[in-house]
C-alpha cells in the first residue's frame, strides 16, 4: 500500500483569504483522509463496494449537514468550511464525497429548510451523527433534466397517503434508512415526502456493473402503494423550487468538491514527473510535461478562486443559482481535463489502481453528468444572461 504523500497546491496563496477556522476544518478533514479514506479506497472502487466503516468518521469531521445548527446535531459552520469539507474528501473519492453531499445537501437540508420543527428534531441529530443515512429521490426512469415532468405522485387516503412510482439513479439508495421523494399531489403541485425503509412497499435495488462511482452505492426507489404518514410531508415549501433549492446546495458543493479531485491528479502527476526517468532525466524537465502540468495549477487556481467568492456569496445569502450552476460546470470541467492530462504524464502507468488517477477519471465521468447535466448547466447560465430559455 502506498503512502498517501498528498500535498495541496495553492499558488495564490488562497489560504490567506481563509480563516483559522476555516484551515482547521479542512485540515482535519484532510488527516482523516489520508488516515481511513486513502489506505481503503482504491480496493473498495475494485470490488464496486462503499466502505460503510468510514460513515463515523465522516460524521466526526462534520461532513454530514457542517452548516446545520448546532441544537439540531450540526456543527453549525458556515458555506466555506462546508464546500473545504467536500474538497478534502473528493480529493480522497469523487463517491464518498456523494454520500456526504447527499446526506449534508439533498436530505439534511430539506428537511431543515422545508421541514416542521419534530421533522428537524426527529431527524437531524441522528442524520449528523451518521446513525441514519438518508437519500434523495428526484430523478425518474423518463425525466432527468426535465424534473418537472415526473410522474411519481401521491394521494390523500384520509389518515395518511398513498405514494406511488419510481426515482433512479439514487446515490446511497440500497442502503438508506428514509429517503427525501419528491412527488406531486392530485392537483399536480410538487411536494417533499420522508420516506422510512420498512415502509411495505417501499424498496431499494442496487444499480450494478457501473464504470463510474464503483465506491458509491447507487439504486432505485420503487414505490408501490406506500403508506405514508401525513406528518412525514414537509409542509414549507412545495413546487419545483423546493428541490431545486437543495440541488443548489448540493452542486455548491460539487464546485468544491472537484478541486480536490484535480489536485489529487495534479499533485500525482507532479511528483511523478520528477521521478520518473526518460532519456537521461526527468520527464518533468520536458517542455510538453512542464506545459501540462502548468497549464493544471492555472486552472485549479481559477477554480480556487471562483469557489472561494462563490462561498463569501452564499454565507451573504447572495449567491443565484446561476452563479452556482456556472461554478459546478467549470470545476467539473477543469477537474475532468487534469485528470486526462495527469493520466497521460503517468502513461501506462496512470491506468493502474497503484495511482489514483484513472479513479478520479472515472468518477469525474458521474460528476459532470449529476445535479444538471454539463449541457444545462450552460443553458442555466445562457437564460441568466439572455433572459430567454433555450429548453
Amino acid at each position: 500500500m502506498k503512502p498517501d504523500l498528498f500535498k495541496a497546491p495553492d499558488y495564490y496563496n488562497i489560504d490567506e483569504l481563509l480563516t483559522d477556522e476555516h484551515k482547521m476544518v479542512r485540515d482535519a478533514a484532510r488527516e482523516w483522509v489520508k488516515r481511513e479514506v486513502s489506505p481503503i479506497i482504491e480496493e473498495a472502487a475494485q470490488n464496486a463496494e462503499f466502505p460503510k466503516s468510514i460513515i463515523g468518521g465522516l460524521a466526526e469531521i462534520g461532513a454530514f449537514g457542517p452548516y446545520i445548527p448546532e441544537e439540531y446535531g450540526g456543527a453549525g459552520l458556515d458555506q466555506i468550511s462546508y464546500g473545504l469539507i467536500m474538497q478534502e474528501i473528493e480529493r480522497g473519492d469523487s463517491g464518498v464525497r456523494s454520500t456526504a453531499s447527499v446526506q449534508s445537501s439533498l436530505v439534511m437540508y430539506p428537511i431543515f429548510k422545508y421541514g416542521t420543527e419534530e421533522q428537524k428534531k426527529k431527524y437531524l441529530p441522528k442524520l449528523a451523527s451518521g446513525e441514519i443515512i438518508g437519500c434523495f429521490g428526484l430523478t425518474e426512469p423518463d425525466y432527468g433534466s426535465n424534473p418537472a415532468g415526473m410522474v411519481t405522485n401521491f394521494k390523500d387516503k384520509g389518515d395518511h397517503y398513498l405514494l406511488n412510482g419510481a426515482k433512479m439513479w439514487i446515490s446511497n439508495a440500497p442502503f438508506a434508512d428514509i429517503a427525501i421523494v419528491w412527488a406531486k399531489n392530485e392537483e399536480g403541485r410538487i411536494h417533499g415526502l420522508i420516506v422510512e425503509r420498512g415502509m411495505e412497499g417501499f424498496s431499494t435495488p442496487e444499480t450494478h456493473n457501473k464504470w463510474s462511482l464503483r465506491a458509491s452505492a447507487t439504486g432505485e426507489l420503487i414505490f408501490d402503494n406506500v403508506k405514508v404518514p401525513k406528518e412525514n410531508l414537509m409542509p414549507n415549501k412545495s413546487g419545483l423550487g423546493a428541490p431545486l433549492g437543495c440541488l443548489d446546495s448540493a452542486r455548491f458543493g460539487i464546485a468544491w468538491g472537484a478541486i480536490g479531485a484535480a489536485m489529487d491528479c495534479y499533485d500525482t502527476a507532479l511528483r511523478y514527473s520528477k521521478e520518473r526517468i526518460q532519456f537521461d532525466k526527468p520527464i518533468g524537465g520536458k517542455q510538453l510535461q512542464q506545459k501540462k502540468l502548468a497549464e493544471m495549477i492555472t486552472e485549479i487556481t481559477k477554480a480556487q478562486l471562483m469557489a472561494w467568492r462563490l462561498g463569501v456569496l452564499r454565507n451573504e445569502g447572495k449567491a443565484t443559482s446561476a452563479q452556482i450552476s456556472m461554478a459546478k460546470r467549470n470545476n467539473v470541467e477543469m477537474a475532468i481535463n487534469i485528470a486526462r492530462e495527469a493520466r497521460q504524464i503517468l502513461g501506462g502507468m496512470g491506468i493502474t489502481g497503484e495511482y489514483s488517477i484513472m479513479r478520479h477519471m472515472m468518477n469525474l465521468e458521474s460528476v459532470i453528468t449529476y445535479e444538471g447535466t454539463h449541457d444545462i448547466h450552460l443553458l442555466i447560465t445562457g437564460m441568466d444572461i439572455t433572459g430567454m430559455p433555450a429548453f
